[in-house]
């Protein structure tokens, strides 16, 4: 790219925009040239305003420590300094969703990490590698706005990215029920150890709001465009349980299914280490060398060992075999607030600079 893009981080004093500070620091084609926050944050330099709560493993880049924090609903403001933002605001959904508008009505499009609007049908919410081509509806929901350029597109729960990838790659054998179990970081939260003292020896068996959207949202994913719309897949029926366990990143899930074309474990295996994922989401800045990895080790994927699998874009999956209710059980893994949240934000707007959708407002 000759020119990198402009970019805003709405929301980035929070965990979230934490990490998408630490993933654009030195990305190849884009450029922070806002840091957006709440009113309080507003008018202070960045280090000011995040003082002690900075919850990355390292410091805060010396590039983002003066930049002078906007506030995050002056979109005339921050409009004319951005190509596009990612935003990871912490507000109620009603006014997340009428913020993110608002910007895409400005012209200005959105990389949600929010999920305010992943129920819009016009709106994708993408995995690039396997609903790459739900970005079709763009041009309805630019039609619905009013825009020529500006749009939004959302990313996923953080909680459904390690077991809706291998699913994924085992469509052909027509899953029909599921029963997902997921063990979930405490940065799924945003906080941090220090700041969640009740989870340590412990496990808390309820996440508000979770075992909703890993229910309803993998049906988005594998649903299908008609008509400007995604339409959501019928099945198969998933149910889920969400538990927060006692690790800083990486969400694991515990995964049953039955099928309808029952496979062979030998088949499953075949399908797992060759999917032939969106060819378009192959060699961006932040693709993993590899998707899905299935390990042999009885023992593993372990969250601690695996989560930064492929700098934390790549699935790992591993534990495969009969069960006495369903027909196989499995374990898979994936980096909550890399794969599941910024990282996956900006592999999406890769994803949509290479697909066309995203440009600098100069062309």
């Amino acid at each position: 790219m000759k020119q990198k893009l402009q970019v805003g981080i709405i929301g980035a004093t929070g965990m979230v925009g934490q990490r998408f500070l630490l993933l654009l620091e030195n990305h190849p084609w884009f450029e922070v040239t806002v840091l957006a926050a709440s009113k309080q944050s507003a008018g202070k330099p960045y280090e000011d305003a995040i003082k002690d709560r900075w919850k990355m493993s390292v410091p805060i880049p010396e590039k983002y420590k003066q930049m002078m924090v906007e506030d995050g609903e002056q979109i005339d403001l921050i409009s004319q300094k951005v190509d596009f933002i990612f935003c990871a605001i912490s507000l109620d959904k009603a006014a997340t969703k009428a913020l993110e508008e608002a910007y895409a009505k400005a012209e200005i499009p959105v990389i949600s990490n929010n999920s305010a609007n992943r129920y819009v049908e016009d709106v994708p919410m993408l995995i690039p590698e396997i609903n790459g081509h739900h970005i079709a509806v763009i041009d309805s929901q630019k039609k619905r706005l009013g825009t020529k350029r500006g749009f939004i597109v959302v990313k996923p729960n953080c909680s459904i990215q390690s077991y809706v990838p291998p699913l994924s790659a085992l469509m052909a054998f027509e899953p029909e029920t599921i029963l997902a179990c997921t063990y979930q970081a405490i940065s799924g939260s945003g906080k941090s150890f220090k700041e969640c003292p009740e989870i340590l020896d412990n496990v808390i068996p309820f996440i508000p709001g979770e075992e909703e959207k890993s229910e309803q949202e993998p049906h988005k994913i594998w649903g299908s465009v008609q008509n400007g719309k995604i339409v959501n897949s019928n099945s198969p029926l998933i149910t889920t349980q969400c538990l927060r366990v006692p690790v800083s990143d990486g969400h694991l899930a515990a995964v049953y299914v039955n099928f309808k074309k029952k496979p062979t474990k030998e088949e499953i295996l075949e399908a797992l280490n060759h999917y032939e994922f969106n060819p378009l989401a192959k060699n961006l800045p932040s693709s993993p060398e590899k998707f899905l990895c299935y390990m042999e080790e009885e023992n593993r994927p372990q969250t601690k060992l695996d989560r930064n699998f492929g700098k934390g874009m790549g699935i790992t999956i591993g534990r495969l075999r009969a069960d006495t209710v369903f027909d196989y059980k499995f374990v898979c893994l994936s980096h909550n607030t890399l794969r599941g949240a910024a990282g996956g934000g900006v592999l999406s707007a890769e994803y949509l600079v290479a697909t066309g959708y995203l440009f600098a407002k100069s062309l």
